[in-house]
């Protein structure tokens, strides 16, 4: 990156170092930092939203529909977490470029199923095969996205819904008592109230998914975990920058960073409880009372 770094056998001490850690690979992987945190930025909400959908789902008066949202959070949850990510993306991959291929190659004549291959037209590929290899990471960071918000948003409904069933009867029942219909005592009375019982179990789950961000590594994103073992193996001279093995030092590193950021989340998630805690008839609720919070 420096000028002084043009030729690294010339170095030594601190200027060696200094030059190791700013070489290309070394921002890419300070930049891959950025990537786990964007992946928890987008799918945090996406999952919410999903365990929103699956709870009210598993709800719903409409049979079909109940049925639905029980099956997506009992067949997600069933599944060990490693196994649905391998398929799910397998499968999400074979089925764009399915539809694609139907759509843009309606004469291709030859089977797209040849053996234990999956074998479509060259248009049909996502990303294209000319593509620029930035295109692949930015497709691999999509589909790990969908897939961690299905995952997680199974288990979100699940909490979801139990937060929905501890709500007291008699706080809904009075909604009605007022004249209030089914949907405004949904929104004003439900759902206001729902959030302090689920906010616990959704705490445990965005320390979950934080924990869960170095399954990228298995689905082909250069994360964090795909540097740190890169970097850290050891360079023999054919190397610019030789050295033993460092892996010790670069996952530690990791570990580090995840330690700050649960550490950071438990605080900021500890603060969100308590102020919808307040007011709230609760355990929590109720010692905050009695200390005069």
């Amino acid at each position: 990156m420096f000028a002084s770094c043009a030729d690294p056998s010339t170095l030594d001490g601190l200027n060696w170092l200094a030059c190791y850690l700013t070489t290309g690979k070394h921002l890419d992987f300070y930049w891959s930092f950025a990537t786990v945190l964007l992946l928890l930025v987008i799918t945090a909400p996406l999952a919410l939203g999903m365990g929103f959908l699956g709870a009210i789902a598993s709800r719903s008066p409409v049979l079909p529909l109940r049925w639905l949202g029980r099956a997506y959070t009992a067949m997600v949850r069933g599944v060990p977490d490693i196994v649905f990510f391998l398929f799910f993306v397998i499968a999400l991959d074979q089925g764009l470029e399915w539809l694609l291929h139907q759509v843009v190659c309606p004469d291709w004549d030859q089977p797209i199923r040849q053996g234990t291959e999956f074998r479509v037209c060259p248009q049909a590929k996502i990303p294209s095969g000319n593509a620029d290899a930035f295109w692949y990471q930015v497709d691999g960071f999509v589909r790990a996205v969908i897939t961690f918000a299905l995952v997680f948003g199974a288990f979100a409904a699940n909490v979801i819904y139990g937060a929905m069933q501890a709500v007291p009867r008699a706080q809904l029942e009075t909604a009605e008592a007022y004249g209030m219909s089914n949907r405004q005592v949904f929104r004003r009375v439900l759902v206001p109230q729902m959030w302090v019982y689920a906010l616990p179990g959704l705490s445990n789950l965005w320390v979950i998914l934080i924990k869960a961000t170095p399954l990228l590594f298995l689905l082909g994103v250069q994360d964090i975990v795909y540097w740190a073992r890169e970097l850290g193996g050891s360079k023999t001279s054919a190397y610019e920058y030789p050295h033993p093995d460092w892996r010790l030092w670069y996952f530690l590193a990791l570990l580090v960073f995840y330690l700050l950021a649960t550490w950071a989340s438990e605080r900021a998630l500890g603060r969100l409880t308590a102020r919808l805690s307040r007011g709230q008839a609760t355990a929590a609720g109720e010692a905050m009372r009695k200390a005069g919070i």
